[in-house]
């Protein structure tokens, strides 16, 4: 009897724990950023645009290379702009209609339909947020690590992880992230211009080649 009622408990308790998971997944986290009016975002991709060109000059000779700053509401403009831009020339495909339930879901293979992006940085964290509609329901990623370059590519180091308002453990999701990033490394290439990329004191810093 008393087995009976001690599987009987862990069997409830199991329940009330996948219970939980699904709820925290589903739940909208805190925005790491707030939406900005259109013709705020138009400007803020304006000078984004602007700070990106002045990288192409020609460097002087005997000078060091260029460096431009980029704040989070620049950034996060340009890839709404991009997001916009692309989404009008590509349709965008969902997922199969059952929920993922692998804690490396938002990473596995597939297109799901990606929106509402949003990017800040926090000293030399990059962090940024999506929604991805996953079974026809908006669920929150959000990623935040540290952001660099090596021989000519982009590199990220996650530090943070959540879908919704669940954390999971970097080390569970790292080795399907960098997977991702490897079969999607011609995206990472830097532009011909740009040598470098980084984070710091909370802007994201290019320097020219």
């Amino acid at each position: 009897m008393k087995k009976w009622k001690l599987d009987r408990i862990i069997s409830l308790a199991t329940l009330v724990s996948s219970i939980i998971a699904i709820i925290l997944v589903l739940k909208k986290p805190q925005p790491v950023s707030q939406p900005m009016p259109p013709a705020v975002a138009k400007e803020k991709a304006e000078s984004f645009q602007e700070k990106i060109e002045q990288l192409e000059q020609p460097r002087p000779a005997g000078q060091p290379p260029m460096e431009v700053h980029l704040n989070a509401d620049e950034v996060s403009a340009a890839i709404d702009q991009a997001a916009g831009a692309l989404s009008t020339a590509v349709p965008a495909t969902g997922l199969p209609s059952s929920v993922p339930s692998s804690a490396d879901a938002p990473l596995a293979t597939g297109q799901p339909e990606i929106k509402d992006y949003q990017v800040t940085f926090d000293g030399d964290v990059a962090r940024g947020q999506f929604v991805a509609q996953i079974g026809g329901k908006d669920v929150y990623v959000t990623l935040a690590g540290h952001l660099g370059s090596k021989d000519g590519y982009a590199t990220f180091d996650p530090t943070e992880f959540k879908v919704g308002d669940l954390d999971i453990p970097t080390s569970l999701v790292n080795g399907a992230l960098q997977k991702r990033l490897t079969e999607q490394r011609d995206r990472l290439k830097l532009p011909d211009d740009v040598g470098s990329i980084r984070v710091e004191n909370g802007e994201l810093v290019m320097t020219q080649k």
